[in-house]
């Protein structure tokens, strides 16, 4: 049977910005960045870079990052199990901080107004969720919105 797996060139130390990656990898507010770190870093095989890949395979709250995570790992024939997309809340209490940003507006506010508010108030929540939701996230914001 032929093997269809892509073989992997990785060097085994680490990278010259290593210490800049493993800060953006665990950056909260930004989960490109954070996607970003985890595709350079999967460039690199290392002790420490396999621990920061399972880190944010195991904690990530945005499904890419998780699962970009999890293909370097496999790639490096890792044992890592495969991240399913959480069916509840990404963030907990997800309503009572959107409602408390509602809150702080205006009665007659637009969902504009609500949105800048969010990002400046919580762009650890706006961000996680974006990343989460994807091309769905202002459809999604807006119906929470909505629903407050």
């Amino acid at each position: 049977m032929e093997n269809t797996e892509p073989e992997v060139n990785v060097a085994s130390d680490l990278p010259e910005n290593y210490n800049e990656l493993k800060n953006a990898a665990n950056r909260t507010a930004n989960w490109r960045e954070r996607l970003e770190a985890v595709e350079q870093l999967g460039q690199w095989k290392s002790q420490q870079s396999i621990d920061i890949l399972k880190h944010r395979l195991h904690t990530d709250p945005v499904f890419q990052v998780q699962e970009a995570a999890y293909e370097k790992l496999k790639a490096w024939g890792e044992d890592a199990l495969q991240p399913v997309r959480s069916k509840y809340d990404v963030v907990k209490g997800i309503q009572k901080i959107l409602l408390r940003v509602k809150k702080s507006l205006p009665r007659d506010h637009s969902y504009e107004e609500f949105k800048e508010k969010l990002k400046k108030m919580r762009i650890d929540v706006y961000d996680t969720y974006e990343g989460d939701k994807g091309a769905d996230f202002d459809a999604w914001l807006e119906g929470m919105w909505k629903s407050l």
